[in-house]
């Protein structure tokens, strides 16, 4: 929860300047003991942003419009094969026809209107 200065009670404020002070002696303490400056805790392990440059984010893209026009070209060579139509000789389809008409006469003779 971000509040700001102006959203804390005085009782808040006082609270919050005694910790802060509490932290700033214990930080004194620990450079005696350790005979050094001691880094804080409250950042510590956090990476620093990595940053692209305008070089490198165009090399990128240049390489992604390489791919796709690697794609788009051989889509396009393979686009104009295409397989002939199959077409069902006039004897077969006389033979199918009449499979059909004999369901129909089989499902009418037992009174159905629907296969």
């Amino acid at each position: 929860m971000n509040l700001s200065l102006t959203d804390l009670s005085a009782q808040q404020l006082r609270k919050a300047a005694t910790l802060k002070e509490q932290i700033e002696n214990l930080e004194r303490e620990m450079e005696q003991l350790l005979g050094g400056r001691v880094e804080r805790l409250s950042g510590a392990g956090r990476k620093p942003k990595r940053k692209m440059s305008a070089a490198g984010r165009a090399a990128i893209a240049a390489g992604a419009r390489a791919r796709w026009a690697k794609i788009k070209r051989a889509a396009r060579s393979t686009n104009h094969k295409t397989k002939p139509r199959r077409r069902m000789s006039p004897a077969a389809k006389a033979r199918l026809a009449a499979i059909a008409r004999a369901r129909w006469r089989k499902a009418k003779a037992l009174g159905r209107s629907a296969l």
